[in-house]
């Protein structure tokens, strides 16, 4: 592998401006050779003077690089020191707490005197913070090869040894070179965490400690049995299909058979592609452990998500298979669509430690947190979970309709007035309808009570609430349909329309300047788009703009096809669901790539969590700080720069989060919370 490919590998996305710009170097270099007289033509004095030129300019682009360099390490490193001293503190303090509490314990060996979630926490900050240093010292040892290899190119494509002064003159002198101070710090994290809370244990620690290889691959079993239930899920599929064929499924089953299997299907759908986007997010550098609040060291793959994906399926297939074949197998047809929602929601609440327990109890905490929104400070991810929900309001009312289904149709073998559940149910249905909406609306109105930015909270919130226009509008078309002739007729059919062109319009807007960030004025080459940009393509971005366009007008078209009753609402509902979870997959790279460049301007690589607990008033405060002129982000005038609040003895706080806040607070490494 070239050095050129291994440096971009390799690096660390977040400070990928702040190496050492070996292409451009590299390019220099080709082109002075390029340019060059010819030998024949000119007197050496000329060829001299031309390659003379060319050095001046060539090491004094060097010498730029190497003050960044050393620049960006210095404060690194003086960062990772007062980290350092922030966590043996906190150690230290955590030491003396337990043997006060517990004089009968004269050590911490085995942290037995540690109340078990402070060590916890201990146990993980130091593991982020390790993590920390091992991407500074990957940074000092890239760059260092960097110039080793361009100053070598230097001197075999000029025939001179000016390139190995250079380099032994001031490469070999400099800071970031010659200091080594992340290394013994490195080596004290160890001893520390191996004497203090691992009981001396050094395996343990190290296993606690150690930082995945960079593109590590996965294991060999994991990629069979993705490629085994994929071709399983593949067959069964078609067999499904051409069974459904040989069917006659009419009437009141078949309105049943798609509204309880509707909803698992489009669950698997958005399983298999999350697994895409992390797939996308990984290749491209976009850093979603990081921006979801991951643990880098034990996180779903994509393979992971596409093998439980294709697993769902082949057992949703299997359950299809069962219904239309019930009546050969002497079974009641609607224990089918039961037993499928009953395994998968088995699944994800089993308490014991198999089957991913981590990431399911990540996904049910996300999920509490969402549903309390008003009162839990929000995240991105909390919030992000909350706009995947808004795209799966289908499963969501299809689950609502499995409920009552089983309650009000006591026939396991036929299904009885499907209406019931669906167009008769005027309160129920519609509050499901608005749940999505209303997560993300109270998440809204609490990041606006914490940081008291009307733009874009409240802005935000207005975009959500125009969905509950939208629901209760439909509502109320349906309820009153009874009372016209025609649809058109009917008042509150404009009312929906109307409502749900605003909410488009909205929505689309939204997705595209705000979440997207797309449209920026500095978008230079970029046309239409920002001026950096994370994936390969552009045209991946303009595919994305006209996709979400097209997809947000959806219902107009289902809309149209219904009243001409080319196809049952049934079967779009089907449609528009499938093509809204797609919609949201294209969503996901680019909202995840706006955090990620956000991330990037602050150089935020790792999670900071072992900072002082900070309530809502004092994270507002924080960010009014940071926007001071001599911070790190100037987005106040002095005309309407907020006051400072006095907090009362800071100095006191404890350094670890208080019970569980861990999870609710981040801090980026520059300082400036992250909300």
């Amino acid at each position: 592998m070239k050095f050129a490919e291994h440096l971009t590998a390799h690096i660390t996305p977040e400070w990928r401006k702040q190496y050492i710009n070996y292409e451009e170097m590299k390019a220099m270099l080709y082109m002075a050779v390029e340019e060059a007289p010819s030998v024949d033509s000119v007197e050496d004095e000329v060829l001299k003077r031309h390659f003379a030129n060319f050095d001046e300019n060539f090491f004094h682009y060097c010498d730029k690089e190497l003050k960044k360099i050393n620049t960006f390490y210095s404060e690194k490193l003086a960062e990772a020191t007062r980290k350092f001293a922030t966590l043996k503190a906190e150690l230290k303090t955590c030491i003396e707490e337990s043997e006060r509490s517990a004089k009968k314990s004269k050590s911490l060996k085995k942290t037995a005197g540690l109340p078990h979630r402070k060590a916890q926490e201990l146990k993980l900050a130091f593991s982020e913070y390790y993590l920390s240093l091992i991407l500074l010292q990957n940074y000092q040892n890239l760059n260092h090869t960097g110039f080793r290899k361009i100053l070598k190119k230097h001197d075999k494509l000029l025939r001179v040894d000016s390139g190995a002064k250079w380099r032994q003159d001031h490469v070999e002198a400099s800071h970031f070179f010659t200091n080594k101070d992340i290394d013994n710090i490195i080596n004290e994290t160890e001893s520390m965490v191996t004497n203090e809370l691992e009981g001396g244990d050094r395996q343990r620690a190290m296993k606690r400690l150690r930082v995945p290889p960079l593109g590590e691959q996965q294991s060999p079993w994991t990629t069979f049995k993705v490629g085994l239930f994929s071709g399983s899920f593949i067959v069964l599929g078609i067999v499904v299909v051409l069974s459904a064929i040989f069917h006659d499924i009419s009437g009141e089953n078949l309105k049943v058979t798609f509204r309880l299997y509707r909803g698992p299907l489009l669950i698997i759908e958005f399983i298999f592609l999350i697994g895409v986007n992390i797939y996308g997010w990984r290749s491209s550098g976009v850093n979603h452990v990081l921006i979801f609040e991951l643990d880098p060291r034990n996180h779903l793959s994509e393979q992971h998500l596409m093998e439980l994906a294709a697993i769902f399926g082949v057992i949703w297939t299997l359950s299809m298979l069962s219904y239309l074949y019930s009546a050969s197998l002497s079974i009641p047809a609607f224990i089918n669509p039961l037993t499928l929602t009953i395994i998968m929601v088995a699944f994800l609440i089993n308490p014991f430690h198999v089957f991913h327990h981590d990431a399911r109890f990540w996904l049910l905490r996300i999920s509490g947190r969402m549903i309390a929104a008003p009162f839990f400070h929000v995240g991105f991810a909390d919030f992000w979970l909350a706009d995947q929900l808004n795209s799966l309001a289908t499963a969501l009312l299809d689950f609502e309709y499995l409920v009552c289904f089983y309650f009000t149709n006591g026939n396991w073998f036929e299904a009885r007035d499907a209406s019931i559940c669906m167009e008769k149910d005027f309160i129920i249905r519609p509050i499901f309808n608005c749940l999505p909406a209303w997560f993300r609306f109270a998440q809204c109105l609490r990041r606006y009570r914490d940081t008291r930015e009307a733009f874009p909270h409240l802005v935000n919130a207005g975009k959500y609430s125009t969905t509950f226009m939208v629901v209760i509008f439909a509502t109320l078309k349906s309820f009153n349909s009874r009372y016209y002739s025609t649809t058109f007729e009917n008042p509150y059919t404009w009312l929906w329309i109307a409502a749900s062109v605003i909410s488009t319009i909205y929505a689309y807007t939204w997705d595209i300047k705000m979440d997207w960030g797309l449209f920026d004025k500095n978008a230079g080459e970029n046309t239409f788009l920002r001026e950096e940009v994370v994936y390969s393509s552009t045209g991946f971005y303009y595919f994305a703009i006209i996709e979400d366009l097209v997809l947000r007008c959806s219902w107009a078209l289902s809309f149209y096809i219904t009243e001409m009753k080319y196809l049952s609402g049934d079967v779009m509902t089907s449609i528009t669901g499938i093509l809204e979870v797609f919609r949201r997959f294209v969503w996901n790279f680019f909202r995840l790539e706006n955090e990620h460049l956000n991330n990037c301007g602050k150089f935020r690589a790792v999670r900071d969590i072992s900072i002082a607990p900070i309530d809502s008033s004092d994270q507002t405060l924080i960010l009014r700080m940071m926007d001071e002129p001599d911070g790190v982000i100037n987005r106040y005038t002095k005309t309407n720069r907020p006051k400072p609040k006095k907090t009362k003895d800071p100095e006191k706080r404890s350094l670890l989060p208080p019970r569980g806040s861990l999870q609710d607070l981040t801090i980026d490494i520059d300082g400036t919370k992250k909300l």
